[in-house]
C-alpha cells in the first residue's frame, strides 16, 4: 500500500477546531507552529503526543502539523489529539489502530458533541438564578 502525499483532518471540542496535516517527512510534529516538545503546559504536550506515542515507530517518517483556533487551552489539545488520532488512522490505513484507539479512548476518534449551554434569564449563567430571601 502506498501512503498517500497529504492527509487533512479535523477535530473539534467545546469552542475549540484542530486542522491537522500530515505529510511524508523526517517525524517533526509542530503544534500552532512551534516543536511539541516546547509545548507548555506539560499536560497539553502530553494530551497531543498520546496518539502519536500509541502508534510508536509506525509515525517516524511523518511529518505533523497541527493549528488550533478558540476554545481554550485543554480544548484545543482535545481538539488537536482527535485530529491527529485521525490522521494517522487514514495515512496508515489500518483497521486494526482504529479499533485500538476507539477501544483505548472513543474521543480519540469522535468528536466530543458537548457544548455549554446558553445563560438564560433570572441568574448569572444557564443553571443558577438569583436567590430569594422573602424578608
Amino acid at each position: 500500500m502506498k501512503a498517500p502525499l497529504v492527509v487533512l483532518a479535523t477535530g473539534k471540542r467545546k469552542s475549540a477546531v484542530a486542522r491537522a496535516t500530515l505529510r511524508k517527512g523526517a517525524g517533526l510534529f509542530r503544534l500552532n507552529g512551534q516543536p511539541v516538545e516546547i509545548v507548555e503546559p506539560e499536560i497539553v504536550r502530553l494530551k497531543v503526543q498520546e496518539p502519536v506515542l500509541m502508534v510508536g515507530d509506525r509515525a517516524r517518517g511523518i511529518n505533523i502539523s497541527v493549528e488550533t483556533r478558540g476554545g481554550g487551552v485543554i480544548g484545543q489539545a482535545s481538539a488537536a489529539r482527535t485530529a491527529v488520532a485521525r490522521g494517522l488512522v487514514l495515512w496508515l490505513k489500518d483497521d486494526r489502530l482504529r479499533e485500538m484507539f476507539k477501544h483505548y479512548d472513543r474521543t480519540l476518534l469522535v468528536n466530543d458533541p458537548r457544548r455549554k449551554l446558553p445563560k438564560r434569564p433570572g441568574g448569572r449563567g444557564a443553571r443558577s438564578r438569583r436567590q430569594k430571601s422573602y424578608r
